[in-house]
């Protein structure tokens, strides 16, 4: 069972607990739900018996897409991945930036493995995976040809329309969808992610676990309350606290969720992330000292693997400077709200996603905007076609 520790809640507006049931309201109004709905069964068996084709004639998969289209499946699999210990298959990811060292890099490696891709992207335009889809590509057809080309390359698209869709329907590529239901930052069960997470998880633990985390509707409007309360203390920064090195992608996740449902209309809260306790000896003077605008929130890990160090528990050791940090932090005049997993496993991660999701939603109809679009970020790219084409 996740555990909820807000204990502001003294501090929390009033006035914005009694918003509920509009806010439920709203939520139950909204289009853009449709990863609330179970997904079906007969996808998940899709997803898994692709992964295993795959395998038969690949050892590596190449995960083309950027922000909603990655961060979710990348965070997943770093969360649950070895430190050290290789035995899974390869999944890595291209288009998510434009370093042109790292696509040389990627390039060279790929010419030395057999490896298929999967595109991901609704619109099939975005500038990051076209460049990437096409250098790659490029580098296929002169590696294989015919049927043998064909099998290794997947995409996750529109249902009916868009460039991608439209090679599928030319090329008879396999290729999965993208609900229209369902935007980027909210498309964890959906085959943007699943499918690639398919290869080295339980993918059936996490997708049960996923919806477990419905039970938990009360504690994400509470977090949702606990959130805009501090922000109306002049609490604009929200920091999220990890204790495992793992976890560090998870913070970036959820600084694609909250920012962009939030970060509109001249409002929200700004999404930062530290791992201690490395930033301890580097931002911890300044979260204990200095300028109050932030409040934080800790994710604590009950359950981890098992090193004795003198008469403790290394994970034992690693909890008590959390709980000691937070009463220092407090002391410093420094907010806190803190979540707590009994282990990093499928199953929890599902359920803390869904969580988070559902917080996001209900903080942005608690700052009355819409937690579904992201009109900003047209902005930039408008400013780049002017400039660039692709």
């Amino acid at each position: 069972m996740i555990k909820f520790d807000f204990t502001s809640m003294s501090n929390f507006n009033a006035d914005l607990l009694n918003r509920k049931e509009e806010v439920y309201n709203k939520f139950d109004e909204a289009y853009m739900t449709g990863w609330t709905k179970r997904i079906d069964d007969s996808l998940i068996d899709d997803f898994i018996a692709t992964a295993n084709e795959v395998k038969k004639h690949s050892s590596v998969l190449v995960v083309i897409g950027i922000g909603g289209s990655f961060l979710g499946s990348y965070c997943v699999e770093k969360a649950l991945a070895p430190y050290f210990v290789d035995n899974s298959f390869k999944v890595i990811y291209a288009g998510t930036g434009l370093s042109s060292a790292y696509m040389s890099e990627l390039l060279d490696y790929l010419k030395g493995v057999d490896f298929s891709i999967n595109v991901i992207s609704k619109s099939g335009t975005t500038m990051e995976p076209t460049i990437a889809y096409t250098l790659i590509k490029e580098l296929m057809e002169k590696k294989y040809s015919g049927e043998d080309l064909t099998k290794r390359i997947i995409m996750t698209t529109d249902p009916v329309k868009g460039t991608l869709r439209q090679e599928v329907n030319e090329v008879g590529y396999k290729s999965f969808v993208i609900p229209d239901d369902i935007g980027g930052r909210y498309s964890i069960m959906t085959a943007a992610h699943l499918f690639p997470l398919a290869f080295n998880i339980d993918l059936k633990a996490f997708v049960e676990g996923y919806y477990e985390g419905a039970k938990y509707q009360e504690d994400a409007f509470k977090y949702a309350v606990a959130r805009k309360s501090l922000f109306d203390q002049g609490k604009v920064v929200e920091n999220y606290v990890v204790y495992e090195e793992r976890l560090s992608y998870f913070s970036e996740w959820l600084k694609q969720l909250f920012g962009e449902s939030e970060g509109k209309e001249g409002v929200g809260i700004l999404p930062t992330s530290t791992v201690h306790t490395r930033d301890l000896h580097s931002l911890g003077q300044f979260v204990q000292e200095g300028n109050k605008i932030l409040f934080e929130t800790f994710i604590k890990i009950e359950n981890s693997s098992k090193v004795k160090f003198r008469n403790y528990d290394l994970n034992e050791i690693n909890n008590i400077v959390l709980d000691s940090v937070r009463v220092a932090h407090k002391k410093g005049d420094v907010s806190s709200l803190m979540i707590t997993l009994p282990e990093v496993s499928e199953k929890y991660l599902g359920q803390v996603m869904y969580f988070f999701m559902l917080a996001a939603a209900y903080s942005g109809f608690l700052f009355d905007i819409d937690p579904f679009n992201q009109p900003g970020v047209e902005v930039y790219k408008k400013e780049v076609r002017e400039n660039i084409v692709i």
